[in-house]
């Protein structure tokens, strides 16, 4: 994960470049990752009434992991995952070392740097997430959760080649829930080194794996990942309140997409 504002502006930059989706530092997202009932397992028994860990990723225009934290029962509600990891506190405690507020491309509002989320997640300042159907009034808010919703393909694809790869993934793992942690973290690791080598990166993610974009007509392709059985659970979409910074911050980057 970047530790300065010029790492956090090179993801950014690449958000934009990539996705048109200025000051993006990143797409959240999680999964259940499913395992044997564990000694404590009622502590682990999810909204699927299976056992399983929490794996939570912060993704990066090129499909690696910035962030993950890993382990969180799957008892715990979904929305206080984010919220009890490392991540959220430093975004609360602006000790993540964003690049100051700038206004977005053509606009004169200073706007912070965000991560795109769901509604796994609340609305916050620094995390945007789509307006929910009741909440779409017209043209707008629709424009404004295409532009959104279509750079989330980066972390969907993320976790769906994560788990294409990695078999242990597709099914309840065998171990403890520290083991299970572990051999989680693991995949992550050999998947961010797998993407980024040269050598392997075509062997990984060769063409078609993944999900692609018609830069014309806005087209999604899916990719052959898809055609496997993924084993990881998403997390549950739950209604959450809105905070006003958040509802502010959504509404300028509204405004920036209807220009």
């Amino acid at each position: 994960m970047p530790t300065t504002a010029e790492g956090w502006e090179d993801v950014a930059q690449n958000f934009k470049l990539k996705w048109n989706l200025p000051h993006c530092i990143g797409h959240l997202d999680g999964r259940h990752i499913e395992m044997i009932r564990p000694k404590n397992g009622n502590d682990y028994l999810n909204y699927r009434k299976n056992f399983s860990i929490v794996l939570l990723g912060l993704v990066d225009a090129n499909y690696n992991f910035l962030y993950v934290d890993v382990g969180t029962p799957g008892k715990i509600s979904d929305s206080e995952v984010f919220n009890s990891t490392n991540l959220c506190r430093s975004l609360q405690n602006n000790t993540l070392n964003l690049p100051p507020p700038k206004p977005l491309p053509g606009r004169t509002q200073p706007s912070p740097y965000v991560i795109v989320g769901d509604d796994a997640f609340a609305l916050s300042k620094h995390l945007l997430k789509p307006y929910s159907y009741y909440q779409i009034n017209g043209h707008p808010e629709k424009m404004f959760n295409y532009r959104l919703n279509r750079g989330r393909v980066v972390v969907e694809n993320a976790f769906g080649i994560l788990s294409a790869r990695f078999r242990v993934l597709r099914q309840s793992i065998l171990v403890s829930p520290p083991k299970a942690s572990t051999i989680a973290l693991a995949c992550v690791y050999l998947h961010n080194f797998l993407r980024k080598s040269e050598k392997s990166h075509y062997l990984y993610t060769p063409p078609g794996s993944l999900d692609e974009m018609n830069p014309v007509s806005g087209e999604i392709t899916l990719g052959t990942w898809r055609d496997r059985n993924q084993g990881m659970i998403s997390l549950q979409r739950v209604p959450s309140m809105d905070c006003a910074e958040g509802v502010a911050v959504r509404e300028e980057f509204k405004a920036f997409f209807m220009t």
